[in-house]
């Protein structure tokens, strides 16, 4: 036993003493640190478990340069700023630039959960935590959400441990929770904060009043006009030190901003329910997949797919041309079947991209990266390597960093009570079969809030913070402007085949313009983020 008083430092200097590197085995929630040890002539980097903090370095020589933003990388004197084809590529693919990859050439970021020793101008990275998941937990229900509640409340508690708190309230079940554990928790009534939206079929507000009203918050409701979109745009791509392009930025932003100028300090966010509950519609889709993988492999290869082939129009003829398809997809081994509809999947790379660029891309980084971490789990359940996935690539690399960054600019703290350390490892005890049962998403989430949530909240179809971008670009002639006056610039850059970008704006405007507007979005926040940041690129 160690006395752990003292300070951060003194704590953690303490761990390192007595169990070397195993001393982040003792640290838990968010943190990035760097310790170093000059007898031994070392430094160590490391980031939290789920990576909610970050931190990205550059090697030269016997020197690393790190720091917990890509940008402050190049206060060291004369370093290269030059951009990554491989980063310019992965940031299309994902809408984001995932980990350990950067934007830039020779800057690399650490991984949820990793650490990295520095010695003799020698880098060794290794994993210190990784999921526990836990197929076949016995526990009974009755004990798992009596669990799931002593150790949610605790969590919003020790988030929420001051005054002036708030939370995000989107209306969907994992908001609505924590809005429900800090009114518990609260002596005062919880102060809630949503988005809104003056466009159909992106408006949640009216759930978000119906779990306000069950929970007794002081609600506050926050509408964002084109307008708005407008002017935060080019702020929201300058302020990230990487091109980011998930639209939803831009609600997350303005709901920060409007609790800000309400006083609150710090909002508890929901991010993170889906990817330890089992939330999000692939999980179920896969399942239906991975039926047909399940038959024994010659009724598959010499029954089925023989005597499908052989049938004339099966490709045609609806009813022929869905099973067809389906076992097409089947045959498609996760984790690379859920990257099916992507956009660079569903068009020749060589018709999107300038050829040239394609030349300096390996193009097969982004399916081996996701193969990586798909597999770097111990468990052998399909659901449980999902989650995993959706751990790194949907909150590390994209909703934490969405949200960290947008309440950053914002002014306020945030903190997330479903990505506490005890929370995600006692979700990954629930069984898979217990996550969704029945083709029944987070059934044991639904079943553990029953009689907390109002029914509604419950049974209500997923949504969440959308942006209808496509849309109003169509009926705002300025935001239609700012655009076409980004992809014409974006096209200048040698990156894209001019006819792919006219073909995308010919789809935007005579078919889907929320579909087609993702991509133009995408393009148009890497043309601002790269303008913006000109001193650092080239």
């Amino acid at each position: 036993q160690i006395a752990l008083d003292g300070g951060d430092a003194t704590v953690i200097a303490k761990l390192y003493k007595e169990y070397g590197n195993d001393f982040l085995q003792y640290i838990h929630n968010d943190f990035s640190l760097v310790l170093i040890d000059q007898l031994a002539d070392t430094l160590i980097l490391a980031i939290d478990r789920l990576g909610i903090q970050n931190l990205c370095y550059y090697p030269q020589g016997n020197t690393l340069i790190f720091s917990s933003d890509v940008q402050a990388i190049f206060k060291y004197p004369d370093l290269e700023k030059e951009l990554s084809e491989q980063g310019i590529f992965n940031y299309f693919y994902f809408h984001m630039v995932p980990s350990p990859g950067s934007i830039y050439k020779n800057i690399e970021k650490l991984l949820p959960g990793e650490y990295l020793v520095f010695s003799k101008g020698k880098i060794k990275k290794s994993f210190y935590w990784q999921t526990p998941y836990q197929d076949n937990d016995t526990s009974s229900f009755e004990q798992l959400k009596h669990d799931f509640f002593d150790i949610s409340e605790r969590a919003v508690a020790v988030c929420s441990n001051e005054n002036d708190i708030g939370a995000f309230l989107s209306g969907g079940l994992d908001s609505s929770t924590i809005s429900g554990l800090l009114s518990k928790t609260s002596a005062s009534p919880a102060k809630t904060y949503s988005i809104g939206f003056s466009a159909e079929g992106y408006d949640e507000t009216p759930f978000a009043r119906l779990v306000a009203k069950h929970f007794n918050t002081e609600h506050h409701e926050y509408y964002v006009t084109p307008e708005d979109v407008l002017d935060s745009i080019p702020l929201i791509a300058q302020f990230y030190d990487e091109p980011f392009g998930n639209a939803s930025a831009i609600p997350a932003y303005f709901c920060a901003k409007f609790a800000k100028e309400d006083g609150i300090k710090r909002l508890l966010g929901g991010d993170g329910g889906d990817e330890i509950f089992a939330g999000n519609e692939r999980y179920t889709k896969q399942q239906i997949f991975e039926y047909y993988l399940s038959l024994p492999e010659p009724i598959r290869e010499k029954l089925i797919e023989p005597l499908l082939s052989i049938i004339p129009g099966k490709n045609s003829v609806p009813g022929l041309s869905k099973i067809n398809s389906y076992i097409q997809q089947a045959k498609t081994p996760l984790p690379g079947r859920l990257e099916r509809y992507n956009f660079l999947n569903r068009t020749p790379l060589n018709k999107i991209f300038n050829p040239d660029f394609l030349t300096e891309v390996n193009t097969d980084w982004t399916i081996n990266m996701l193969d990586e971490v798909y597999n770097r789990t111990d468990s052998e359940n399909t659901l449980h390597r999902m989650l995993h996935l959706d751990m790194k690539v949907t909150i590390a690399d994209n909703d934490i960093r969405k949200v960290n960054k947008m309440c950053s600019l914002a002014g306020i703290d945030v903190v997330y009570p479903f990505l506490d350390d005890e929370m995600v490892n006692f979700a990954a005890r629930i069984p898979p079969q217990l996550k969704i049962k029945q083709g029944k998403l987070r059934y044991f989430f639904k079943q553990a809030t029953t009689g907390f949530l109002p029914d509604e909240t419950i049974n209500k179809q997923k949504h969440g913070f959308g942006l209808p971008f496509g849309v109003w670009m169509t009926e705002y002639k300025p935001l239609h402007d700012l655009a076409r006056d980004s992809l014409n610039s974006l096209e200048q850059r040698g990156y894209f085949n001019k006819e792919y970008i006219k073909e995308l704006w010919k789809l935007h405007d005579s078919e889907h313009s929320s579909y087609y507007g993702v991509m133009i979005w995408v393009m148009m926040m890497f043309e601002q983020w790269r303008s913006s940041h000109e001193e650092t690129t080239k």
